[in-house]
């Protein structure tokens, strides 16, 4: 028996979006949540998320409330007997767990999650902006720093952007948040580097194991080396056009990451099936780096991804998370 990879025990939904009240049990390894669109399926691995992670995959607290209601509430509790509790009263957001309330989850009670979402299969050919947030998203569950890095790093750009627009933009006065830029900057330009160069060292082995064909697929990240006093350099170099367009032109939020299949940009070149392993292997990829950095098995949770694949690929999907805890969510019963 597989229970000693489970996770979760249940969670309970208060007034969160369409629910009332809701309780999801989750005796087996795989809990399957099968039912028209529009009943409120994707709204529990939501609730799941924001427990285990602290936040939404795709919306805020005042939004997931349920109309009309004055507060939501959402207890998890794991198979270990833990509890957490998240409630929300309509101005903030407090998380409960052995009887201390916090703003925020505790670092160390925060768990991997793998999130598997239809748009996924879509990254390939989305907005470069899209794809930064996906990897982004990825990135700061491997590491804190990542994740209050890029934090600070935005909030000095927001900063920036605002007095480029205003008429106070001088070499002088962009001097302090340049210098915040090229340190964050910095960090974050490298580590992306040195994660997608790990990506790459496994991708094309995971793809051809869903694919069973020898096509080669890689990630591509400008692979420029980066320091701070370069990074200064070009904010520099660039202040003249940037106060013109109101805007900082150069930086880590400017990355592309691109895919590329047998040598050439996969949007265009590859097939829809082929996108697709792409991505299933790139999730396979997460859980095995969850698993290596955060030595914990992260818990799956798949939303209606099982009707955008083939059975090819469904059956390479549950295989590669046999030794997980996998929540998924379908529009008909699907065989696991």
């Amino acid at each position: 028996c597989h229970n000693m990879n489970k996770i979760i025990k249940n969670v309970r939904l208060d007034n969160f979006r369409i629910h009332d009240e809701y309780l999801l049990n989750c005796e087996k390894q795989t809990t399957l949540i099968v039912g028209e669109n529009g009943i409120g399926k994707t709204s529990i691995l939501e609730a799941i998320y924001i427990l285990m992670r602290g936040k939404s995959f795709r919306a805020v607290d005042r939004e997931i409330l349920k109309r009309g209601a004055d507060f939501y509430r959402v207890d998890l509790e794991y198979n270990n007997g833990e509890k957490m509790t998240a409630v929300y009263d309509g101005f903030k957001k407090t998380f409960r767990f052995k009887d201390k309330k916090s703003l925020r989850i505790p670092r160390e009670m925060k768990y991997p999650v793998v999130l598997f979402l239809p748009e996924d299969l879509h990254l390939v050919a989305t907005s470069p902006t899209k794809r930064r947030d996906y990897f982004d998203k990825f990135f700061a569950q491997l590491f804190e720093n990542y994740y209050l890095s890029l934090n600070k790093y935005n909030k000095a750009l927001k900063q920036r952007n605002e007095l480029l627009k205003s008429e106070f933009a001088d070499a002088s006065a962009l001097f302090s948040w340049n210098i915040m830029l090229a340190k964050y900057g910095t960090e974050i330009w490298n580590m992306r580097r040195k994660m997608i160069k790990e990506i790459n060292l496994v991708f094309t082995e995971n793809y051809r194991s869903i694919a069973n064909i020898a096509d080669e697929v890689r990630l591509i990240l400008s692979d420029e080396v980066m320091d701070e006093s370069r990074y200064l350099y070009k904010l520099e170099q660039n202040f003249e056009r940037d106060r013109v367009v109101g805007n900082t032109s150069f930086g880590i939020h400017k990355d592309n990451y691109e895919f590329y299949f047998n040598g050439r940009l996969a949007d265009g070149s590859a097939s829809r099936g082929e996108v697709r392993s792409m991505i299933l292997a790139l999730k396979f990829i997460e859980a095995r780096m969850m698993i290596d950095y955060l030595n914990k098995r992260p818990l799956i949770l798949l939303d209606d991804v099982f009707s955008e694949l083939d059975e090819t690929r469904q059956k390479s999907l549950v295989q590669n998370f046999s030794e997980h805890q996998i929540i998924l969510t379908s529009v008909q019963e699907v065989v696991i």
